[in-house]
Formats: structure tokens, sequence, C-alpha cells
């Protein structure tokens, strides 16, 4: 049988020179395998004694070596086909090329027996050059470490085996690069490169290596990270060019990403944030970096700011399961609106925010995108430790007419529209709880029963400024000096590059009179006091008496090609400022689309409808687990990756 030919593409190799050696490092390398490109890390995790006298003929070349568990007394042609069928299904690393030419090691883990293989036929039908067994085989050989199921390279000269991580081209720019583990509880950049590839190249490692147990829940689960939280051995730019230069690589990962790392999730890159987490638009705002794309409709609508990279990848790329970004004033919900996913600010203090970037420390909060509630459930019930479980639901669903437009009560929406889509939901969402929906006028609810110390006419009044002075007056002082002052100090005085977003936000605060954020904070605390008493009120067996809905997103375009106004401060008072001075947790899920003529491509395309969920503060896990009982139910879908939605 002919041995495969595997193409090498590159060989990457770190140089450092002194007057009295030359040192080479081998940093990994590259290959083609089955018209797909592999990355092979420079380190091995096991090795096969004796492979040059097993394996003819020894060479350092790689070739592919699979491995796989059984706990059949026998392992025949059946056996294996059905390996390869649930590889197949599960695995977007592994490919037949795996076994075609060259070696599989069958390891037993059944319990009692000598166990045999019988693969007859199956040999010359898949091309398997060599069929090793463990020791547990009569005449077997252990590998010198234990490995999971899953595709490895081999390198027969040596024995050593090396874990194989798929490469992926980043179509839709949503990543700064690809991390790999550096062997040290860091991570370094992703050496290699897709052929030919115009962008940034990601690597995937086998998703057959990792089992969740509830130890590690998350084992495997791929994730990509927004880079304004530290990760060790990594660079945080935090959307800035001069920023990511100035600082050194990080010597510890912060807390928050270091959590989902030991619950078993698999960092594959740093996702690109709009510049130090400022709101900003395609086209006019992002200048140092590019913008992500957003992958739905016609591909040119804004993806929403600042958790870009995260939201634009999630929802373009089914090799990638979670993304985590962060949530000021809309930076995790406006891109789960946009992007049609599973997205949340939790409430404020949910995880630890040591490491990571601040914009306004009274507001910051840390979310995570996934495209299936049940596997967001897990993720936020790992993430979020403190906070209590509820199985129960509240009764009362909060209806604001002046958030939504108008009562759908008194005045049905059209059919087609966003409106129709919100009010079909709204009407499954109480057949679910059993309850109908109470609808209310925030505005006039807060007129009404506002405290009586309290002089100012609206809520418009009260937090027109609130949120724009907190975050400008907070990242000049925690960010912005101190950038500028090492800045200076590294290049003659000179000052860096600033968006132009970020830039009018701080020129607006350097011209905040004294006082300004203590009054700020004032107006924030009462308001929060006011929601918490006259809103939604604790229950002790559902954790709220009541749920808030408002729209995140309603299909309106937002064309990526087109010039609008310079940026200014974000004032004034919407819905989606409610969660941020309350505190609470504002959960967006995708309830269907709606078609737009694109200007773009000259056809109907769809774009996300999705609607936010606001309860009592710390009630986070109870809207995890509603969520997650209504996708069970059918009220709620997972989302698939491109341009649609929904399968």
């Amino acid at each position: 049988m002919k041995i495969i030919s595997l193409s090498v593409a590159s060989i990457f190799l770190g140089i450092s020179t002194n007057a009295a050696q030359l040192a080479v490092q081998p940093t990994g390398r590259t290959l083609t395998l089955g018209n797909i490109s592999y990355f092979v890390p420079p380190s091995p995790v096991s090795r096969l004694p004796n492979a040059a006298t097993l394996l003819k003929p020894a060479s350092p070349d790689l070739v592919p070596f699979s491995v796989i568990p059984t706990a059949k007394s026998v392992f025949d042609q059946q056996a294996l086909q059905e390996t390869i069928n649930a590889w197949a299904a599960k695995d977007d690393v592994w490919n037949d090329a795996f076994l075609t030419g060259m070696c599989v090691y069958v390891t037993f883990n059944g319990t009692f027996g000598k166990p045999k293989t019988s693969l007859g036929s199956a040999m010359n039908q898949f091309g398997i050059e060599y069929l090793l067994r463990s020791k547990r085989f009569s005449a077997g050989i252990d590998l010198t470490t234990p490995l999971p199921s899953g595709p490895y390279f081999l390198e027969t000269a040596t024995g050593n085996i090396f874990e194989a991580y798929r490469l992926y081209n980043d179509e839709n720019q949503s990543f700064l690069y690809g991390t790999i583990p550096d062997g040290h509880g860091g991570f370094s950049v992703l050496s290699a490169r897709v052929p030919g590839a115009a962008t940034e190249t990601i690597g995937v490692p086998s998703r057959l290596y990792f089992t969740p147990t509830p130890e590690k829940p998350l084992a495997g689960f791929r994730l990509a990270v927004k880079d304004i939280y530290d990760v060790k051995g990594l660079r945080t730019g935090c959307g800035n060019r001069a920023f990511w230069q100035l600082y050194s690589p990080k010597e510890r990962t912060a807390p928050a990403i270091q959590r989902l790392l030991d619950g078993g999730m698999v960092l594959v890159g740093k996702a690109k944030t709009s510049q130090f987490a400022n709101g900003e638009t395609a086209t006019d705002d992002w200048v140092d970096l590019h913008s992500p794309y957003n992958p739905r409709g016609d591909g040119y609508q804004d993806g929403s700011s600042s958790s870009t990279g995260p939201g634009t990848a999630t929802a373009a790329y089914p090799w990638l399961d979670f993304a985590v970004g962060s949530d000021t004033g809309g930076s995790m919900r406006g891109p789960a609106g946009a992007n049609g996913l599973f997205g949340n600010r939790p409430s404020h203090g949910a995880v630890s925010l040591d490491d990571v970037m601040p914009l306004s420390p009274e507001l910051d909060t840390a979310g995570i995108f996934a495209r299936d509630a049940n596997l967001w459930a897990v993720a936020g019930h790992w993430w979020y430790t403190n906070f209590t479980s509820y199985s129960k639901f509240p009764k009362k669903i909060l209806f604001p007419v002046d958030f939504f437009g108008s009562s759908f009560l008194m005045n049905p929406p059209a059919p087609g529209t966003a409106d129709a889509t919100f009010d079909a939901f709204i009407d499954r969402l109480e057949k679910f709880l059993g309850t109908t929906r109470t609808e209310v006028d925030f505005a006039n609810l807060w007129n009404t029963t506002k405290p009586a110390n309290v002089s100012t006419p609206s809520l418009q009044t009260l937090l027109s400024t609130t949120y724009a002075d907190l975050i400008s007056l907070d990242q000049i002082a925690l960010v912005a000096n101190p950038f500028i002052a090492d800045y200076g100090a590294e290049n003659d005085g000179r000052m860096p590059f600033i968006d132009p977003a970020p830039l009018a936000r701080w020129d607006y605060g350097r011209g905040l009179p004294e006082g300004r954020k203590a009054e700020a904070l004032v107006n924030k605390t009462t308001f929060m006091d006011w929601f918490a008493s006259q809103v939604i009120q604790p229950d002790p067996e559902t954790c709220a008496d009541a749920i808030l809905l408002y729209p995140q997103s309603s299909g309106r375009t937002n064309y990526r090609n087109r010039y609008i106004s310079p940026p200014s401060a974000p004032l004034g008072f919407s819905s989606g400022r409610v969660a941020v001075h309350a505190e609470t947790p504002d959960m967006v899920v995708p309830i269907g689309e709606a078609p737009f003529n694109s200007t773009i491509t000259g056809k109907t395309e769809y774009l996300p409808v999705t609607l936010s969920f606001i309860t009592a503060k710390g009630c986070d896990l109870m809207l995890f687990n509603l969520f997650s009982a209504l996708q069970n139910a059918g009220v709620l879908k997972p989302v698939v990756t491109g341009s649609r939605m929904f399968v």
C-alpha cells in the first residue's frame, strides 16, 4: 500500500543570535492533508516507542496517526465504521485522510476480557497501512503518555506524536490573531497561516481530545476573547496600535478569562474591539483597525460595537463556540442584536474585572456570546458563581409601550413586520409562563412613583449626561492619561494616535466641571434604587417578580459603506440604559428575521430581530434557565452561522 503524501507548506523557526552561537527554535509546522491546512505545534504530546522499527520507512516527515479507544472486546469493521461516523459528526479537525495510507492506533478501555482486532477488508477499504494496538491487546505496545481519541501527526524517525490543529481563514476579519497554549500556563500567537489567505489564520484543536466533566463542563469548547482582557503571554491592544506596541505581553490572565479556561474552554484567538471599548461605527470611526464584517444579511451591515470582533466571529464561524465581550453601555447587547446571537450584560459585579481595560468601573460588565441557549446556560452557570439558580420563573411580563413604540394590544402590529415578530414571540412566552403581559409606560411610571426628593421633571433630564460623564471621566483617569504619559515618555513627548470616537469622548470629559462624577453617581443610584423598589422586586421562589422586555434589534439596515456624522459624547437615556444604571442583567435572545431589499446585492436579504430581557439584579441564572427551557420547548431556537440565522 502507498504511504500518504503530506504537502508541507512551511516551517516556522524562531532565531536568536549572539556572538557565541546561533540558536534555532522550531515554533511549529504547517502542512496540508486531504486538502485541509493544519498546524503542528513544536512540542510532542506523546511518543510511540520503536517507531522507526515498527514503521517503514522511518523519516523526519510527519504522517497521520489516529488514536481510537474502544470498549469492545472485538474491534471489527463495524466498530471502525461506527467510530468514523461519530468522529465525522462531532469533529471538524479529523477527516478520512487520517486513516488513508498510514497508522491507526487502537487502545482498549474496557473492563474485562482479552480484546482483539478483526478489521479484515477494512484495512484495504480505508487504505490503512499499519494497525497498532495498546498492550491490553496481544503483542501490543503502549504510548509513553496515554492520549485521548482523535487525529494526530507522527514523526516516524523519533516516534514523537503531535496534536493536530486545523487552520481556518478569518474571512470576516474578526480576529487580531490566533493563539495556542505556550506550555507554561499562557499563550503564544499562532505562527501559521492558511496558504494564500489574505487575513488572519485561526487554529483549532480536535474536539475529540476533550470530554466535559462536572469539574470541566466546558471542556473542548472554543473561545475567542475581546482584546481588552489580559491573557498571559499576549499583548492587550484595546483596538489601538500604539497601545499594543507600547506595553509588553501580560504576565497573568484576567481572572474572568481564567475561570473559563479552568472550566475547559480552549482559547483560539484574540478578537477585535472598537478602540478602548468606545462605540464606533464601520467606515467612519474605525481607523487603527479595520471593522469586522457582520455576516448577516448582505454581509455589509455594521456589526455594532464595542464587542464587534467577538460578536461577528460567533455569528460567522461554526468552528467557534463562545466569545467573551464586555458591556458598559451596550457593547454586548448591540452586537448580539446586530449579529443575531444570544448575548448578555450580566448584573454589575458578576465576575472580577481585574486585568481588564476599564471604560467605567461603576458600569463595566463581562458577557458571553453563544448560538445555543442550552450551551449559553452551561457557560453562564459556570462563569457567574455568585448567583443562585432558580428553576421557577416570574409570572409578570412588563411591556413598556414607550420602548416598543405603542401598545400592541390596542394597536396590533401589521403582519410581516418586526413588531409582529415581537408580538408573536411574546404570545408564545405568555403561554409558556401561563400569564399575560402588563403594558406600562416606563417614563410615566417614573413620573408617578419617583422619590419625593427628586425634582427633575423626567428620566431624560435626570440621566441625560450620567452615562457620558462616568465613562469619559473614568477612562480619562484610568486609561487615557496614563497611556498618553507612557507613550510620550517613550517617544520624545509625542502623542499617540487616537480614533475619533474615544477622542471625542475624552474631549467631552476634559471640559466637565469639578463634581460632575459625584453628581452622576448620585443620579445613577437614585434610578437604581427606584427600579429595585418600584419596577422589579425580589421574589423568594423566582428570584424576581417580573421580567421587562424591550426590542434590541428590529431588522433595520445600517450599511457599513455610508458616511455618518462625526462622533460625539453618548448623551441621553433610552431602553438600553435601564440595566446600565440599575445594575441588572439584560440578556438578548434571537427570535426572528426581517426581510429587506439590499442596496448591495439587489436581492431580498434578512436581518436579525432580537429581544432584550431585564430582571432584578442577581437573577442572571434564572434567565439562563428560562432561555434553556424556552429552547427545549421550541419557543426559542438555536441560530446558525452565515447570512441567515435559522436553517
